[in-house]
């Protein structure tokens, strides 16, 4: 896939979010983890790498909250997350560690 191409499903899936945060109960604790990222479909200039990682937690965020009225959805959310794992360079991952752990203090 093109990073033009890429670009474009973050964008539909960035709409999706917002949709649903408007129109479901949720909390948005379900894109906590991709608003970290900061990376939105509009900083064109971030890496490919980095968009594909924020596709994958978009679409881990959105399968979050369709796993609460569909079944089955729990398995792809983990899936994603695990997809989304492989895309995280050490840095991220430390980054997302330490807010773990700051979290559980508070």
């Amino acid at each position: 896939m093109q990073k033009d191409e890429l670009i474009q499903l973050h964008t539909f899936l960035f709409q999706i979010k917002n949709h649903l945060e408007q129109n479901c109960k949720n909390n948005g604790c379900e894109f906590i983890d991709y608003e970290k990222l900061d990376i939105t479909p509009h900083k064109v200039y971030k890496s490919k790498r980095e968009h594909k990682l924020a596709v994958f937690k978009l679409s881990k965020g959105i399968a979050d909250i369709l796993s609460n009225n569909y079944p089955g959805f729990e398995k792809i959310a983990a899936r994603l997350e695990q997809m989304s794992e492989r895309f995280m360079t050490e840095k991220e991952k430390e980054i997302i560690r330490e807010e773990i752990k700051e979290e559980k203090t508070h």
